[in-house]
């Protein structure tokens, strides 16, 4: 990388930090040549902390590391988008972002995922949920099979409104599925992960 780091009476340039799966903007950080190179050297994200006054590796106290996908100067060589996965959190208050855009209430299959989970806890006579859990594994399977073939049958003709709902039957199916078997999406999410690598 070829930055410009005169620009700034700190020597600092700004570096912008981006989900690589989501593309949110998690934060913005600051690096020297130092952090740069250490940055690049171990793929985790190392900041120069103007607060601190030293090197900062993201993570180093709460453990919620940025391992860095790639890097990208813009066309002045004087800021860095950098693309990562989060371990964890990216804010001090616990959010995903700093900006407060994706906090974990916010995101809807979570919130599903948790209706799920209480359903199963609490299982209801008049739940479609609690009834499909006492059912078991293996009736809960085989309605993810058939709302797949359901998908799959509006998927050969050209009614994006069936498609869309099959498919959000298949999902919604596919996550109590999911729960039975003790997961939930993030632990599939993991895995495609780290097939990226």
């Amino acid at each position: 990388m070829n930055l410009d780091y005169n620009k700034n009476k700190n020597g600092l340039v700004p570096a912008i930090i981006q989900d690589n799966n989501t593309l949110k903007i998690l934060m913005l950080g600051y690096l020297n040549k130092e952090s740069l190179s250490l940055t690049l050297s171990t793929n985790v994200v190392h900041f120069y902390s103007r607060t601190k006054q030293r090197i900062w590796k993201k993570g180093e106290e709460s453990g919620n590391e940025l391992h860095v996908v790639s890097l990208k100067e813009d066309c002045d060589n004087d800021t860095v988008l950098i693309k990562v996965n989060p371990v964890g959190p990216v804010c001090h208050k616990g959010d995903d972002t700093c900006f407060e855009e994706v906090n974990k209430s916010e995101n809807f299959i979570e919130i599903l995922e948790d209706v799920i989970q209480n359903k199963k806890n609490n299982l209801e006579e008049s739940s479609y949920i609690s009834n499909l859990f006492k059912k078991g594994t293996n009736k809960i399977a085989q309605k993810v099979g058939e709302e797949a073939v359901e998908m799959v049958i509006e998927a050969k003709d050209n009614d994006g409104r069936l498609f869309l709902n099959e498919s959000a039957d298949l999902l919604f199916h596919y996550l109590i599925l999911l729960q039975d078997k003790g997961y939930k999406m993030k632990n599939v999410i993991d895995v495609l992960k780290s097939r990226s690598k």
